[in-house]
């Protein structure tokens, strides 16, 4: 049993050792700047420019299309103002081609309070440590198998905390599309019967931006929670 448990107490140590390494890199590397994003796919800034030409002509057409539903007014056909039309239309235009830049002031509000979370002081975190203090806590109350009962807690904290870290991976992502495809979502503002289209895009934006923050939030608690064990584990 010896041997067993040496090799399953460096399998435990490897994985926790992996874990350390993952919680210095994603945790810095998500949040509300879009670098990341663009490092990974890069395409997105390249069809950028596509996309604000297309919600241009999708608001151009929309504008011509409505303007002429007022031919068939005597008809029942229901139409805009074509002066309210007009007026939204090169509203929504300007919107559209200054996209990046509005978004970029939303980030920039959001990333404001990530910052604050991720540079708050916490307690130094080593989970490599953790293998260390479970040992020697389980150590103390089981006579066989500690090794093995110490790998299985840690497959279960390495489980967890890594869906963590991909569901704030998951948001950043969704939030970088969110942004990379906002101009066909102002598009979307100009007329009123896709104007319910553009309101849900700027709800999924800001929740996006919210969400994104509850989950660095969480994360950092889970890494207070496991730092004050390491450092004074029998105290719980």
């Amino acid at each position: 049993m010896g041997i067993l448990d040496g090799i399953v107490e460096w399998i435990a140590e490897q994985i926790m050792y992996g874990l350390d390494m993952i919680n210095t890199s994603v945790l810095g590397a998500l949040g509300c700047d879009m670098n990341t994003f663009l490092r990974y796919f890069p395409a997105a800034e390249t069809m950028y420019s596509l996309l604000v030409a297309l919600a241009i002509g999708l608001i151009l057409l929309g504008w011509v299309w409505n303007l002429f539903k007022n031919y068939g007014l005597g008809l029942g056909i229901e139409a805009e103002d074509p002066v309210r039309l007009t007026a939204k239309a090169i509203l929504f235009i300007v919107l559209a081609y200054y996209a990046d830049e509005i978004v970029n002031i939303a980030l920039t509000i959001g990333g404001t309070p990530y910052a604050w979370i991720l540079s708050s002081e916490l307690p130094s975190l080593d989970f490599a440590s953790f293998n260390s203090v479970l040992l020697t806590i389980i150590g103390v109350c089981a006579n066989g198998g500690v090794a093995l009962i110490v790998l299985i807690l840690t497959l279960i904290l390495a489980w967890n905390y890594i869906k963590l870290l991909f569901e704030a991976a998951e948001r950043y992502v969704l939030l970088g599309v969110l942004v990379y495809t906002a101009p066909v979502a102002f598009a979307m503002g100009a007329s009123q019967s896709t104007a319910n289209i553009f309101k849900s895009w700027c709800r999924m934006f800001g929740g996006q931006i919210f969400l994104l923050l509850m989950n660095a939030w969480c994360l950092r608690l889970f890494i207070t929670m496991v730092g004050t064990f390491i450092s004074n584990p029998l105290s719980m």
